[in-house]
């Protein structure tokens, strides 16, 4: 066990030449306030006076001693047994400990100046005395509260931070001392040790000045742990007083007073046996080496990992490079070849170490592709920017100063190719977008081979962003052909475009139903008006339960080649039947007279009297009056037939007088009109002007209707066909022109542009943080190598 401590001085001598503790060794801290007998307690445990003294702040930088106890020779002078060594002076041995305490004030001034400033790098030091144990502390500068003569405002917060730094540490233990003449609540190093060990597990309290307490009081209740509960306990302390100090009372002498005090102390003899001076040396021995006992296997662990990672950053950083022109060339040549397979690995996902944070590489570009491109294609309204009464106008500006039998093609393919033309932006920034993730991936390269040039760096980056944009170009301008192809041919062939049979068949199935509906409707209202000309069942007409089936139009389904047929079927009336006295069919001889009760005959008409007799039963007409006729001029045409079929003799006297004043009223007003025309010097043969600015009128008939929402089916058949085809020729185009070309020639266009004898001392010149970072891995490299050996000679000292 008591070769332990040794050990981790020897690992803190091979750290402090870095200047550096990694491993977190254990170690005592010593935390007090100014005044707090901080310096007294550690000359007491070393038994000789080597450390400053004076008002204000004393120590200012933290002192990391090292004691290690040695046999005592009778043969040898007892004080050339005693000496220290600072690890700023290797080759210096110090038997006077004056001058160990000069050359401490003369290293602290040496950094941090006269001026009483502090400063964070320790002071290494060697004790080497048969009066000692083997101990470790590191004495910290006292906590002060006010700034004195030259030092920063912010002198408290400094020392604060700088004492945190070291007990924060988990394998510190920490040595609280606070004086017994103040209040324990207020000890500042309690209150510190308790930010960073609030259970108390690796804090022991000292109490000092015991001595100076006012008569009639005792620290026995913080002594017994009472007041603030420690799991390490406290240990109380009598330390030289001013007078002593200025009679020059040795430290051995003050420590037989201090076991004396505690011995006939009325209540401190209690507790005599766990008191003083040298029970802390011994405790604090103990503890230390117990410590260290715990914290060996974690240490042996750190060391070997921080080994591996220290080989592993030196590995990355290359050896040093030969002046020879093979060599370079060899290694420019290796190093275009890394970084090309790494670029191509990237956009095909094949990189060693994929994030499994966010998306990088080719699964941006397929996001481009998928969640942004064809996100936006589909966002995108097929009637963005045209309404019905746009399509009417570019319909009638389309037929020119003739009326258009039929919906003309022209305005059809100028608004399909203004839809169309909205497709060219979002496709040329999907290339942008593609093209700036390629120059992401190029940057985000950071290989190892690569990142100690930074010439080569630079100039792979610009070589390969050249390239990029060389591809950048081509490819845009397929983008732009494609929408171009696009708008050259309207195919309006397309198996998915809805313009042939579906759309049409859809159309008049749509028209038929109307027209049933309103043939329904007609027929309804002949069949009231005859029987309230003929009186009903007098006249011999149908009786009320008989029922008169008419004509109907079947629709049959399309034939091969998606020809509509349709057809005109007379379907025999039903037995016991009559048809209507409008329409039934007379049976006299040419010549006969009416039965009473029935209208007139013409026998000399037969063929008048039947095609009479099928238009009423007939009312679509042909295939393009009914296709572009609309239902008011149905029930126009319906309302003529319906006054036409009645005969006059047939018209009760009411019907005749409102036909008459029906004429003359209309014969009436169109004298009115001629008579005034010239009245009161008015003419209306003049003709207005002609507006700037002509649009068609906001309401549209029936026909308009119709063919508006013809052509807007029409346009977003087609218009979806185009996005689709879009949506899949463009992330094909890219990946070809772009990306796959700029992968594929990556690495030749880097050896072209880069393999050159005369570029190569400029290209392979490392940078000097990459030297420094070198050699910093190889010192930590050998410091790692000796810790490994140092603790690799500790065996199993728990069976000891």
């Amino acid at each position: 066990m008591d070769q332990l401590i040794p050990v981790i001085n020897k690992l803190q001598d091979v750290f402090n030449t870095l200047g550096t503790d990694p491993l977190d060794l254990p170690q005592i801290v010593v935390v007090g306030s100014q005044s707090s007998g901080k310096s007294s307690v550690l000359e007491n445990i070393v038994g000789r006076d080597f450390l400053p003294r004076g008002s204000g702040i004393v120590t200012r930088r933290p002192l990391i001693l090292q004691l290690t106890h040695l046999p005592i020779t009778d043969e040898v002078d007892v004080s050339t047994q005693e000496w220290g060594e600072f690890l700023h002076r290797p080759n210096d041995m110090f038997y006077d400990f004056a001058e160990i305490r000069e050359e401490i004030i003369k290293d602290t001034d040496r950094l941090t100046g006269k001026n009483k400033g502090v400063s964070a790098q320790p002071i290494n030091l060697k004790i080497y005395s048969p009066h000692v144990v083997n101990l470790t502390l590191v004495d910290l500068p006292g906590i002060t509260k006010v700034p004195v003569g030259d030092q920063p405002t912010d002198i408290e917060m400094q020392i604060r931070r700088m004492i945190m730094a070291y007990i924060k540490r988990p394998n510190a233990i920490i040595l609280a001392v606070t004086p017994a003449n103040t209040d324990l609540a207020n000890s500042d190093a309690l209150q510190l040790a308790r930010e960073v060990d609030p259970d108390g597990k690796r804090t022991i309290g000292v109490i000092t000045k015991l001595d100076l307490m006012d008569k009639g009081t005792d620290a026995m209740d913080v002594l017994t742990g009472r007041v603030v509960p420690l799991a390490l306990g406290f240990v109380g302390v009598i330390n030289r007083s001013q007078e002593d100090i200025i009679s020059k009372k040795s430290i051995r002498d003050a420590l037989k007073s201090e076991v004396q005090y505690f011995k006939n102390h009325p209540i401190y003899k209690t507790i005599a046996n766990r008191s003083g001076t040298a029970y802390l040396s011994k405790t604090l021995n103990k503890l230390l080496m117990f410590h260290i006992r715990d914290c060996l296997p974690e240490l042996k662990i750190k060391v070997t990992k921080m080994l591996t990672e220290v080989q592993g950053e030196l590995s990355s950083y290359g050896d040093p490079l030969y002046d020879t022109k093979n060599s370079q060339g060899a290694l420019l040549l290796q190093i275009i070849t890394i970084f090309s397979t790494n670029f191509r690995d990237a956009i095909d996902g094949k990189l060693t170490e994929l994030s499994t944070n966010e998306l990088c590489g080719g699964a941006r570009i397929n996001y481009i592709f998928n969640n942004i491109y064809a996100q936006c294609l589909n966002g995108i309204d097929p009637m963005d920017g045209v309404s019905l009464n746009d399509i009417r106008t570019a319909m009638k500006n389309a037929t020119g100063p003739r009326a258009a039998l039929f919906i003309p093609e022209a305005s059809f393919e100028m608004l399909v190719k203004k839809q169309v033309a909205r497709l060219d932006d979002p496709s040329s920034q999907c290339v942008e977008l593609v093209y700036d993730e390629l120059q992401r991936i190029v940057s985000q390269l950071e290989a190892k081979e690569l990142a100690r040039f930074i010439n080569l760096k630079a100039k792979v980056i610009e070589v390969v962003n050249n390239l990029l944009q060389k591809h950048r170009t081509p490819t845009k301008t397929m983008i732009e052909n494609l929408i171009k192809i696009e708008l050259a041919y309207i195919n309006t062939s397309h198996p998915d475009f809805v313009g042939g049979d579906g759309l049409f068949e859809a159309l008049m199935e749509k028209k038929q139903q109307q027209e049933a509906t309103f043939f329904n409707m007609q027929q309804q209202q002949q069949q009231q008006q005859q029987q309230s000309a003929t009186g009903g069942a007098q006249s011999g007409g149908a009786q009320p339960n008989q029922v008169w089936v008419p004509n109907v139009q079947q629709q049959q389904q399309p034939a091969s080649g998606g020809k509509f047929l349709t057809s005109n079927v007379n379907l025999p009336p039903a037995t016991g039947v009559k048809p209507p006295p409008s329409v039934q069919q007379p049976n006299t001889l040419p010549g006969a007279k009416p039965a009473p009760g029935m209208p007139p005959t013409n026998p000399q008409r037969p063929n008048e009297q039947l095609n009479q007799q099928q238009n009423q039963q007939n009312p679509q007409g042909g295939f393009l009056s009914s296709f572009f006729r609309g239902p008011d001029n149905q029930q126009q045409s319906s309302n003529n037939q319906q006054y036409q079929q009645v005969p006059q003799h047939q018209q009760s006297p009411q019907q005749m007088q409102q036909n008459n004043n029906m004429y003359s009223s209309s014969s009436s007003s169109s004298s009115y009109n001629r008579s005034n025309m010239y009245q009161d010097g008015y003419r209306n043969d003049r003709l207005g002007q002609v507006p700037n600015t002509i649009k068609a009128s906001d309401e549209l008939n029936s026909r308009e209707k119709f063919e508006t929402e013809l052509i807007r089916e029409l346009l977003m058949s087609y218009f979806n066909i185009v996005k689709k085809n879009v949506k899949d020729s463009v992330p094909k185009s890219i990946m070809h022109f772009l990306v796959n070309t700029s992968k594929e020639q990556v690495q030749n266009e880097l050896v072209g542009a880069l393999y050159r004898e005369e570029l190569f001392d400029e290209l392979l010149e490392e940078s000097p943080q990459i030297s420094s970072k070198r050699k910093s891995c190889k010192a930590m490299i050998d410091v790692l190598r000796k810790a490994n050996e140092i603790i690799n000679e500790i065996r199993d000292f728990s069976s000891k």
